[in-house]
């Protein structure tokens, strides 16, 4: 959560850079700039944070869910210059504790994530091909490969779940079809789990920020 304060300081001053070198770059291409339409493919090196929280009953205490990096792949279409639809995939894995219980620290084992995510964007029109954009949409979170450590806790089950999400990001182009990207997004996951039968349950925020940078291929 530290790590995730400075995400939006340094897409802000990533987002002032870019502006100021895009101005220089529509004195040279506004008018010959290719629309965006159709396909688009991008590719990310994206780091999940956690923003954690839960109610463990009757044990009392927090979650503690690892940082993960991850690739991530993302398809969108753009109806108009400025309207898209993008669908995010990923499959992430993290290892979960629970700390301050009335157990002490106990280790919950591990689980993987699958959140496809289906997010409406609008990009702004700005010259030069410089795409800044913001989106809002769901995903549904499928919880599998859920591994107990066995000792105190011999079985554990996430429920599958759905939830909103939000992003903002930039495209900037380097040719007539590729760019780069970056891109953070908040991701909204809250499930209920079992563990050893359901003698231990709790309510379960995730709640990760994704913040990702990487290219992307315009068809």
């Amino acid at each position: 959560m530290r790590a995730l304060a400075a995400a939006p300081l340094c897409a802000a001053f990533l987002l002032t850079m870019l502006v100021g070198h895009n101005e220089a770059f529509s004195q040279e291409a506004s008018s010959q700039t290719p629309k965006w339409e159709g396909f688009v493919i991008r590719g990310r090196a994206a780091t999940v944070i956690p923003d954690e929280d839960a109610d463990i009953a009757p044990i009392g205490g927090r979650v503690d869910i690892d940082q993960s990096l991850i690739p991530e792949v993302d398809i969108s279409y753009f109806f108009t210059e400025n309207i898209a639809a993008e669908l995010i995939l990923a499959v992430t894995p993290h290892d979960v504790q629970a700390a301050g219980t009335t157990l002490g620290r106990v280790d919950l084992g591990d689980t993987w994530l699958l959140p496809p995510t289906l997010l409406l964007q609008y990009h702004l029109p700005l010259k030069g091909g410089f795409k800044p954009y913001i989106g809002a949409g769901v995903n549904y979170t499928v919880f599998f490969d859920e591994n107990a450590p066995g000792g105190t806790v011999t079985d554990i089950d996430f429920e599958n779940t759905f939830g909103p999400a939000v992003q903002f990001g930039m495209d900037y182009p380097i040719d007539d079809h590729w760019f780069l990207n970056i891109d953070v997004k908040k991701i909204w996951i809250n499930t209920d789990v079992e563990i050893n039968g359901g003698a231990i349950t709790a309510d379960v925020d995730i709640d990760p920020w994704i913040v990702g940078a990487g290219v992307g291929y315009r068809f």
